[in-house]
């Protein structure tokens, strides 16, 4: 599977790991190529509608670091003795972060289907109200806890069959 990470690939990547802030973020790395957070929240304070501050910038670069979208270089100042971080983007690394993330997702869907392949299920058709398993169904007398409706069965055949393509399509990109 290759990804190509172009600018809308890298700002979904990063709104995923930290939100709205993490895109600024990752456009100002992706602009100076290699920068300290204190030259970040520079750049960024220029375009910015809500207010960053330092910390929030840092938690940020941490969180992306996190998942190796970002690097950081400390080099200690020779005037000070405080350590100055650069930061820059590791675009090589997007590739695999997006490949985790289907693989957790593919588990996740996995997982579900086997839950629906395993359980019949009741339901009172009362849109605010859960659908329950045959077990649960059975503990409140086919009544429904909520709304107290009789629990008629649940065909879940469109769900099972949701959950099958999904899984097909996620492996499909996976093997490519």
């Amino acid at each position: 599977m290759s990804i190509f990470v172009d600018d809308d690939v890298l700002m979904k990547v990063a709104k995923v790991i930290s939100g709205e802030e993490a895109v600024q973020i990752v456009m100002a790395l992706k602009k100076f190529k290699e920068a300290t957070d204190d030259q970040i929240l520079s750049y960024i304070a220029e375009d910015a509608e809500t207010e960053f501050k330092l910390n929030d910038v840092r938690r940020i670069l941490f969180k992306l670091y996190n998942h190796s979208i970002v690097q950081c270089d400390g080099v200690r100042d020779e005037t000070t003795g405080w350590f100055i971080f650069r930061w820059s983007l590791q675009l090589d690394q997007v590739e695999g972060f997006i490949k985790n993330q289907k693989k957790r997702i593919l588990r996740i869907l996995q997982t579900r289907l086997d839950y629906e392949r395993g359980h019949d299920f009741y339901y009172c058709y009362t849109p605010e109200c859960e659908r329950l398993t045959f077990e649960d169904a059975m503990e409140y007398v086919f009544k429904c806890p909520t709304c107290e409706k009789l629990l008629e069965y649940f065909d879940n055949q469109k769900i099972i069959d949701a959950l099958e393509n999904k899984i097909t399509q996620l492996e499909k990109e996976m093997s490519e």
